[in-house]
């Protein structure tokens, strides 16, 4: 999804301009130093201590004028309002976390307001419209059907909750639908700018490119289907960016 980042950034900022950046649930670092060694000023908060042991001693073998450029932080995404002030940074990463939280939308709401006007909301979150795709087409009937039912109980949207109590995460994490994130992206004020699907093939068979030009065509398929209805809508994943008035 490196690229569906990039591309948002061209669209959104002007070309050249050094953003500051915050990316919640970093992991090991590598889309913060990716960053970084393009010239924008990088925080990265993660709660795992291992994780930001690790991001650390990547970082430690990058030139010094690199590591300035970045800061780690130990600490929850929910807590961004403790560490930082209210429109302290131009682009807010959350990839990957949603689906370990059980109540997005106040993390969602709190990482809104840590972006400047005019800045940019990047969330990679499991997309419940295809949450029976993966198992399907490997032939796990009974996971299929196991996802269906699980896709069946998540709210359609905001609007069609009624309350329930939020479905549970399963091994894989809760999944969001398209339509929901939407609407609470439209609500906190950082509307839906863009969207893609992610794996929308790759990772779903057993089959793995055979050779390097193999895999560099998955890479345009993936590419091309993942900005292409109806095939992104059927990813495994969802990239939503949101753009703060």
């Amino acid at each position: 999804m490196t690229w569906q980042l990039d591309e948002q950034l061209a669209r959104v900022f002007p070309v050249g301009r050094r953003l500051r950046v915050l990316d919640v649930g970093m992991g090991r670092g590598a889309q913060a130093l990716r960053l970084a060694r393009l010239g924008h000023q990088v925080t990265g908060v993660e709660r795992d201590p291992e994780l930001v042991a690790a991001a650390r001693g990547t970082l430690a073998e990058e030139p010094e004028g690199i590591r300035e450029r970045v800061r780690l932080v130990q600490g929850d995404g929910r807590d961004t309002g403790v560490h930082f002030l209210p429109g302290s940074f131009d682009v807010v990463l959350c990839h990957g976390v949603l689906m370990y939280v059980e109540e997005p939308d106040p993390l969602v709401a709190g990482l809104a307001r840590m972006l400047a006007p005019g800045g940019l909301l990047s969330l990679l979150v499991r997309n419940g419209d295809a949450l029976a795709m993966g198992p399907g087409l490997t032939g796990d009937w009974a996971g299929a059907l196991a996802a269906l039912d699980s896709a069946a109980l998540l709210p359609r949207s905001r609007t069609e909750a009624d309350g329930d109590a939020p479905v549970p995460p399963g091994p894989e994490g809760r999944a969001d639908r398209l339509a929901a994130l939407t609407a609470t992206l439209h609500g906190i004020a950082a509307p839906l700018h863009a969207w893609y699907g992610v794996r929308v093939f790759a990772g779903r068979t057993p089959a793995a490119p055979a050779c390097e030009a193999d895999l560099e065509t998955l890479l345009a398929v993936e590419e091309r289907a993942g900005r292409t209805d109806p095939y992104r809508g059927v990813a495994e994943l969802l990239h939503l960016c949101g753009v703060r008035g």
